[in-house]
Order: structure tokens, then sequence, then C-alpha cells
């Protein structure tokens, strides 16, 4: 799942949200988009575990600052 979360003008420590996020999924990604308060994650959880992962890791977080994107897969790599 991809997500996109509203830090509104709240700091946010990639490094720590990171080895959080790759603790439960391995394979997640987490970045800053160039707005600077948007935070992008790509990880296999729902939004409600994912917002309580990021409240652990020191955010806080509004449900509605939690917001899944659609799916881009296409399917092509089998992944």
């Amino acid at each position: 799942m991809e997500f996109h979360i509203d830090l509104a003008s709240q700091a946010v420590n990639l490094d720590q949200v990171g080895q959080a996020l790759r603790a439960i999924d391995p394979a997640a990604l987490v970045d800053l988009a160039l707005d600077g308060r948007t935070l992008r994650v790509a990880a296999g959880l729902a939004a409600p575990e994912l917002r309580g992962l990021l409240q652990a890791a020191g955010l806080s977080l509004e449900p509605g600052q939690v917001l899944q994107t659609p799916s881009v897969c296409c399917g092509g790599c089998g992944g």
C-alpha cells in the first residue's frame, strides 16, 4: 500500500521512521516529498497500523492525515 501523510508543520526523523517500518515490513520505503510536509510511505500495512506505528515514532497524527493512494501497480513485474 502507498500512503501520503500530511505532516503539517511537524518535523520527522526519516531514519527513525524507516527503521520502525522495516522492522515490520523489510521492503518498506519512506521519503519526504519536495513540499517538505508530505511523508510518502510504501509498506504492507493498513492505514490504522501505519498511523499507530508513526505515532509510536513520535508523530502526532489524526486519522485524516494518513491517506492511502490508489495503486499504480500494473502487475507486470509479478510483485
